[in-house]
């Protein structure tokens, strides 16, 4: 299976670029549990919470392990997580760097931070930390040595780009979508 992971800054369209991308290729993607997990609390997060989202990513990416898919979007995953940890806590748990590294990510979707950050209520780095998350996820990606490609462009353009980019990674059978 091939494995493509779409992550990024905040609001810069990462879900609906995963729904789009699903739908193309007529696949499925694991959302974001983070946002899910984060919505649910009624105080705010923890490290352990951290930790959790942690391992339920790993745990999501461990269900598909024998589904028989040619291609799996992922709506972020570790290397945000793992960013998180350094930026809230400036404590890393030892075991993220081993569960990267034995994800078998064939190809990282970077968000670029082009389009506007839309609030929300969990949402937490504006302005210009998003550049700054953005160049910390690409060190990460660069780290692990995987195939990286920046998504830029706004609206259709963005959606395009990203489909364009992952045809070029991934073909199956005849068909490249």
């Amino acid at each position: 299976m091939f494995k493509v992971v779409v992550t990024g800054p905040e609001s810069t369209g990462k879900t609906e670029i995963c729904k789009f991308l699903a739908a193309s290729f007529e696949t499925v993607f694991i959302p974001e549990y983070a946002r899910q997990y984060i919505v649910s609390l009624n105080r705010p997060y923890t490290f352990e919470d951290v930790e959790s989202i942690a391992r339920m990513q790993v745990e999501q990416l461990r269900q598909y392990r024998d589904v028989k898919l040619p291609i799996l979007f992922l709506d972020t995953y570790l290397i945000i997580t793992k960013v998180w940890f350094r930026e809230v806590y400036g404590l890393i748990p030892d075991w993220i760097d081993q569960c990267l590294a034995d994800a078998g990510i064939d190809l990282f979707l970077l968000c670029y931070y082009d389009i506007e950050w839309i609030p929300d209520p969990i949402r937490e780095n504006p302005g210009p930390r998003r550049a700054f998350l953005y160049e910390s996820y690409l060190k990460e990606i660069k780290a692990l040595g995987r195939p990286c490609e920046v998504i830029r462009g706004s609206g259709t353009e963005r959606f395009d780009n990203a489909k364009r980019v992952v045809g070029k990674h991934f073909t199956y059978g005849s068909h490249k979508p």
